[in-house]
């Protein structure tokens, strides 16, 4: 038997309407489905990014990271500037 029956959902559904209020319910819903379709969105365009970098030429999987300049050390004493290269 499953985790939630409709009595579970029903005590749920109570106390969201008394949390939120029958006027907010609404604007609540309409949130949580924007919500949703950002994120199925999303999650379609990482499928597609992930797809291009598997098609991707050599050349690009093959370059080194380049170290970013803004980036100081840990041991660096941050009342000093950063050296220059």
């Amino acid at each position: 038997m499953g985790a939630f029956g409709w009595p579970h959902l029903l005590i749920i559904l109570a106390v969201i309407l008394l949390l939120f209020g029958a006027a907010k319910l609404p604007a609540l819903a309409k949130s949580l489905g924007q919500s949703a379709r950002v994120f199925k969105g999303e999650m379609k365009a990482m499928k597609n990014e992930d797809a291009s970098d598997t098609t991707g030429t050599a050349a690009s999987s093959s370059t080194a990271p380049v170290a970013d300049p803004s980036v100081t050390p840990r041991d660096a004493d941050p009342g000093q500037p950063p050296r220059s290269a």
